[in-house]
């Protein structure tokens, strides 16, 4: 379905039901008491966005370390191989709804409640920020326990009444922080109003590396090869651009015009630099544009040469990235490239990549445009944010790495 199409559904659909609910709910607690247990069994709810899986990963972790919780996890099929990169949670625990269509939507909903059921589900926490459909996976799970973003006096978007921990979104800090107090609401031993009042450190917030063997590293420069014949691993470094954003918020994508002129000034600047430009298979034809516009047999199209899987592999053999504000940076996090990341309607204060990241932002007075209040739609239909970062600009900010390049250091 298309994103606007499961915005309206959200909103027509999402409202009148999280409001029946909620009574419904607020009936049903009246004869049934909580029992104070220890919750052994905890549900993530995360459906819309690759990144925020890497994200939560600090929070899955520490609720694991502390609480020896079973980890579970809800996800969008099709945004599911971003959970499977860290292996945080088992495969078995893995719930995937589709949403290519109303009726695998449908059906995948209501076999939900079923599978919370029958694995003993006590507790849920939805990562989600303004979603009516997952305030309503919470509250039907059958959890006892149900923790979330409220939005208390704050014109929030309206999800209902069904929490049971219910957690003050903070905007100031990063969403990483958000995930963990939500954690922290859980396993507080005492009612809070909000909850999470707690410290979090940055240390908290740390993701954990992936290491590649050489056998695995050498598939991927097979892979390479293929694609540039004259690829020596020994002489050749690799720079990776990521073009793309994903169709959720297409304003996060740097004009290709300039994506052009900055892979030239790289390839003048930086003989010993390959630049590959990465992407789905879907995204094949803007890559072949982009390096036709380039004009360099070191530009290689490589949208689509890699698998989901693989990207962590191919990250450990590059030198850098530059990308749009979307999920590779947050993928890149799990190993040591640095990343540096073109941002124009979020800010980086808040979704920025937890890895060796190096944010470029103009920070103009109408950016970020998209928030939890505005369901991440915005009314902008020109990215000047974006557009006055221009090429010199990043090429100034990477610099230092490309002389790195030249110099031979590793």
């Amino acid at each position: 379905m298309k994103v606007d199409t499961m915005r309206r559904i959200d909103f027509y659909v999402g409202v009148p039901l999280c409001f029946l609910g909620s009574i419904f709910k607020k009936t049903i607690e009246l004869f049934i008491k909580r029992d104070g247990k220890k919750s052994t069994n905890v549900l993530f709810i995360e459906l819309s966005e690759m990144g925020s899986a890497i994200l939560a990963d600090p929070a899955m972790r520490k609720l694991r370390k502390e609480a020896n919780a079973n980890l579970y996890f809800a996800i969008f099929k099709k945004n599911k191989p971003s959970l499977d990169l860290l292996g945080t949670v088992p495969q078995e625990n893995i719930y995937t709804i589709r949403e290519d269509n109303m009726l695998s939507f449908v059906k995948d909903t209501l076999k939900f409640f079923y599978w919370t059921r029958k694995r003993k589900i006590d507790a849920v926490i939805d990562l989600e920020l303004f979603s009516r459909f997952t305030a309503l996976l919470t509250g039907f799970s059958g959890a006892f326990y149900k923790v979330g973003f409220h939005a208390y006096f704050n014109e929030g978007l309206y999800r209902g009444d069904f929490l049971s921990h219910k957690v003050a979104y903070n905007p100031h800090i990063h969403i990483a922080k958000n995930f963990i107090a939500l954690v922290n609401a859980l396993s507080s031993l005492k009612e809070e109003v909000p909850y999470s009042k707690t410290n979090i450190n940055d240390s908290e917030i740390e993701i954990t590396k992936v290491k590649f063997s050489a056998k695995e590293k050498e598939k991927i420069k097979d892979i390479v090869r293929g694609c540039f014949a004259k690829f020596d691993s020994e002489r050749h470094k690799i720079i990776l651009i990521n073009p793309n954003a994903s169709e959720l918020l297409i304003q996060r994508r740097w004009p290709q015009e300039n994506y052009a002129q900055l892979i030239k000034m790289i390839l003048e600047n930086c003989p010993r630099a390959i630049v590959l430009i990465t992407g789905d298979p879907r995204e094949k034809g803007e890559a072949e544009q982009l390096k036709e516009k380039v004009k360099d047999d070191r530009c290689v199209n490589f949208a689509g040469k890699v698998t989901f899987a693989q990207l962590p592999m191919l990250y450990s053999i590059s030198e850098i990235m530059v990308t749009n504000d979307s999920g590779p940076p947050h993928f890149a996090a799990i190993t040591d490239m640095p990343t540096f990341v073109i941002f124009g309607p979020e800010t980086p204060a808040l979704y920025g990549s937890l890895g060796k990241t190096t944010p470029i932002y103009a920070g103009l007075a109408c950016s970020p445009c998209v928030s939890a209040s505005n369901h991440r739609k915005t009314a902008c239909r020109d990215n000047v944010c974006l557009q006055v970062i221009k090429p010199l600009q990043v090429f100034e900010i990477i610099r230092t790495e490309l002389e790195n390049i030249n110099a031979g250091n590793e």
